[in-house]
């Protein structure tokens, strides 16, 4: 079998996971503060956010840890032996190849028609060169959708072979490359090369290296593949295989409900693109990456060793271990995602000014992000709930259930967005009211919690529900834990005369989200929530680079 041995837990899972994803978060961090000196929000890295929905969805959605492609191989791929695994592999490589390449093709020739409708405001007055520039980098950046299918499937067949470091390690390799790509940039410009007159350079270095990125993700699982006896890239024509249609029962649906999630991404810019204000989605780009950088890692701790687990209790026919599993990940989900999104909120300020308060990053743009990482940090929570819960339906092989869901959510994200955003049309805004661009993330944070609370009453029909009363009293204790926690945290950045310029930025921050973390644990313990102390004993354990069980459902 190519599952992961039974005497590794979830924890030992989740300390390699959560050490390399933590490498990963951080090289996109300097990436981004790179991003933010050289550009700040100016046309060559707002046209780059506008450019990257096409091709960047596609490498999130297909090659993303956790994507359908990564899921629905772990969850085949375990069941089987090395040899099979290994024929199945290419056979479906081959298959998604040849699809994804002509979706290649098409964004090349088609890079105008994909601008003018992903985001027609890019067509009007005083936003010409935006566009220009975002059709010039969906070209060079068109062959992502080829890689995004191979690299998700070998992440997949990775994890299925317990192999857990190397793809949350290599998103590295792609804030690497667009490192690179700016250091060049800088040797030939200096200091100009955020300039107006040199966008369209900034532009082509941008979307050059974010492919090469991609491509350094793909090659570098390539020896690792051959190692484990899963083969090096080879055409298999077998398309009558029982495991292929194994493989595409739950990666078809599974794509198309994650496919939608992401349509969020596209329905945000197309709104952010007739928004009056310029530099809307790098905006929220600089927001989004401070919310991944914590939310990534803690998914990743979780939701990767939580799939596989459940799969198991799925096929033993355990319900009452599958309950005890997914209330353990739900809970430890919510119990870490509920502070950090607060100390994000109320710490927002001195954060945005110390980390990306330099260069072309100006007040105008520390003015917009913050108004932003405040909405985002109310919907960290329900983010990561969503995605628990939607693991737990692919364990059952279910991905019908959260296609259905996900379907609906298109539709009330739209009609969020239009409406938080006070109705913006090509010829202006039609409601009187508005959030402005920090209406875009409100609107998601509002379809994900409805999202995740039908998905919780579904789980009814395949008798699995889980019990509402200690969720929701554990819950609730959590969150008065929140609120000492981010009090101390916000009384501690305000009431205290901290010294001005990075260093000073760095002791406010450390210091007040420190207080605000003792503060929230001191009281969970008190409050006496199980997930919060076992979150708590993991992140000891990593601290300290143990590799011992923690007291997880499985350690029980």
């Amino acid at each position: 079998m190519v599952q992961p041995p039974p005497a590794r837990s979830l924890g030992q899972i989740g300390l390699i996971v959560g050490a390399a994803t933590s490498l990963s978060k951080l090289g996109g961090l300097v990436r981004q503060l790179a991003l933010a000196a050289a550009f700040g929000i100016g046309p060559a890295y707002d046209a780059y956010n506008y450019a990257y929905v096409v091709p960047g969805f596609l490498l999130i959605l297909l090659g993303g840890i956790n994507g359908p492609f990564h899921s629905a191989m772990v969850s085949v791929l375990a069941k089987r032996d090395r040899q099979q695994a290994r024929q199945l592999l290419e056979t479906i490589n081959t298959m998604v190849a040849t699809v994804l390449l002509l979706v290649t093709v098409a964004l090349v020739l088609g890079a105008d028609l994909v601008i003018d409708v992903t985001v027609p405001g890019l067509a009007l007055a005083g936003k010409e060169t935006t566009r220009q520039l975002a059709v010039v980098q969906v070209r060079l950046m068109a062959p992502l959708a080829l890689l995004a299918g191979l690299v998700g499937l070998g992440f997949g067949a990775l994890n299925a072979a317990d192999a857990f470091w190397l793809p949350s390690l290599s998103p590295l390799l792609s804030s690497g490359a667009v490192l690179a790509g700016l250091g060049w940039l800088w040797w030939r410009l200096g200091a100009d090369m955020g300039a107006p007159d040199q966008a369209l350079l900034g532009g082509i270095v941008l979307g050059l290296s974010t492919t090469v990125g991609g491509l350094l993700q793909w090659l570098v699982q390539l020896p690792a593949m051959g190692r484990l006896g899963l083969g090096w890239p080879r055409l298999r024509w077998r398309w009558r295989d029982r495991g292929v249609w194994e493989v595409l029962r739950v990666m078809g649906p599974a794509t198309l409900s994650s496919g939608m999630l992401y349509i969020a991404v596209f329905t945000d810019l197309f709104f952010a693109s007739l928004l009056p204000r310029q530099g809307v989605a790098a905006g929220l780009t600089y927001a989004n990456l401070l919310v991944q950088t914590p939310l990534g890692i803690v998914s990743s701790m979780v939701l990767l060793p939580l799939l596989p687990a459940l799969s198991r209790l799925v096929r033993a026919r355990d319900g009452e271990g599958f309950r005890r599993q997914l209330r353990w990940g739900l809970m430890v989900s919510i119990a870490a995602m509920l502070p950090m999104g607060a100390l994000l909120m109320v710490l927002a300020e001195p954060l945005i000014r110390t980390i990306y308060g330099h260069g072309a990053f100006d007040s105008q743009a520390a003015e917009l992000v913050g108004a932003l990482l405040v909405a985002y940090g109310l919907g960290m929570p329900a983010y990561l709930a969503r995605d628990v819960l939607v693991r737990s339906f692919y364990a059952l092989e279910d991905a019908v259930t959260p296609f259905r869901v996900s379907a609906v959510s298109i539709g009330l994200n739209v009609v969020l967005d239009w409406g938080l955003t006070g109705g913006p049309t090509p010829a202006g805004p039609v409601l009187p009211f508005s959030f402005g661009a920090p209406g875009l993330v409100l609107a998601t944070m509002g379809v994900n919690m409805i999202a995740a609370l039908v998905l919780m009453i579904r789980l009814k029909a395949h008798e699995l529900s889980l019990p509402w009363r200690p969720l929701l009293r554990d819950g609730l204790a959590l969150l008065l834990a929140t609120g000492a926690g981010s009090l101390a945290a916000a009384l501690t950045s305000r009431l205290v005369a901290w010294p001005r310029g990075f260093v000073g930025g760095v002791l406010e921050l450390l210091v007040s989200a420190g207080l605000g973390v003792v503060s929230y644990v001191l009281l969970a313990q008190h409050l006496r929530v199980a997930e919060a102390e076992e979150l708590l004993q993991l992140l000891r354990r990593r601290l300290r680079g143990c590799a011992g069980p923690v007291s997880g459902p499985e350690a029980r």
